[in-house]
């Protein structure tokens, strides 16, 4: 609020006008809302604790050198969705960094599974990290004696429910897609630093997702989806060696193809061949299955999700409801 004096001495009021700003962006909700119902159980080491007191050492090289593995899993209807297809990868992922997991898999599958029911819930996402476990400022994971395991049950809402009718702007960022020969996208390590630089690029750019692309020029795959296009009814997805996830909601799309009788294939996908698109999917465990209508500023096919794009979604939905490991039995 400002004053100014007039000529007789008064003192006026005068009311500043609002500054005119630009629209923030507003990111994707990877997180349960603010308020929960109730505060949330975590798993956390063999023990279920409240999320107040759900904490990690200082000296977890989780925390110093993100030094460790994780997955996100989805469970609807009192089912969790491919648990069996994402402790395998998680397993993998441990293998490759010479991580010892310090549960078995049945271990591992019954305690995700009394943290859902802990917290109550019949539909959510899961996070479960192994980290290296606590060590020395040093470098070397020698010095860390037991790795750390957590399992986080919550709600999420990667995007809002209208945006899967009518679709994501994506767009294409400079930060390229980690190169196998240096930390292969196979392994779903804790230093997610590349996608995060790649998410920041497309909150500037105030679009809803980043295309990342590999150091060939082709397109690898979004921050957090794997990404397919649709031409003359057959559709298309970069390759594992392009540096793709092997996503488990990518092999559902491959599985919903081949129900529906629609040719699917892996090939190396440019930015040309989304721009001239007909459809464009992404898919991922938060995500789920959600089509894009435009990139880099071109508009793909109508600017509308297409019928194969819209039968795909409504597929996966049905399949979500139908199978899966039941949490309360």
């Amino acid at each position: 609020m400002l004053t100014k004096t007039t000529a007789d001495g008064d003192t006026a009021t005068l009311v500043e006008e609002p500054r005119k700003t630009t629209r923030a962006v507003k990111p994707a909700d990877e997180s349960r809302p603010a308020k929960a119902a109730k505060p949330l159980t975590i798993f956390l080491d063999g023990e279920f604790v409240s999320e107040e007191n759900a904490k990690v050492s200082v000296f977890d090289h989780g925390l110093l050198y993100g030094d460790g593995i994780f997955e996100g899993i989805r469970f609807y209807n009192g089912r969790v969705f491919r648990l069996e297809q994402h402790l395998e990868r998680l397993w993998d992922s441990a293998r490759s960094i010479c991580l010892e997991i310090p549960m078995s898999h049945g271990e591992m599958s019954e305690a995700l599974l009394e943290t859902i029911r802990k917290n109550d819930l019949r539909d959510g996402y899961i996070r479960l990290i192994v980290t290296r476990g606590v060590g020395n400022l040093g470098l070397n994971p020698a010095q860390c004696k037991q790795p750390s395991v957590i399992i986080i049950a919550t709600t999420v809402a990667l995007y809002p429910p209208d945006m899967y009718q009518r679709g994501l702007t994506v767009v294409t960022v400079a930060t390229r897609r980690t190169s196998p020969g240096a930390l292969n996208p196979a392994v779903k390590s804790l230093n997610y630093l590349n996608n995060v630089m790649a998410r920041i690029e497309a909150n500037l750019a105030r679009a809803d997702e980043a295309l990342m692309l590999n150091d060939h020029g082709f397109i690898a795959e979004c921050t957090a989806d794997n990404i397919f296009v649709i031409k003359h009814g057959e559709v298309f997805t970069p390759p594992i060696t392009a540096g793709a996830l092997r996503g488990i909601t990518r092999a559902v799309v491959f599985e919903i193809a081949a129900e529906l009788g629609i040719k699917i294939s892996e090939t190396h996908i440019s930015r040309h061949d989304v721009f001239v698109a007909d459809e464009c999917l992404l898919s991922g465990t938060a995500a789920e299955v959600i089509p894009v209508i435009k990139a880099d500023g071109r508009v793909i096919g109508t600017g509308k999700p297409g019928p194969i794009s819209l039968r795909m979604i409504a597929r996966f939905r049905e399949i979500t409801r139908e199978g899966g490991t039941p949490i309360y039995s």
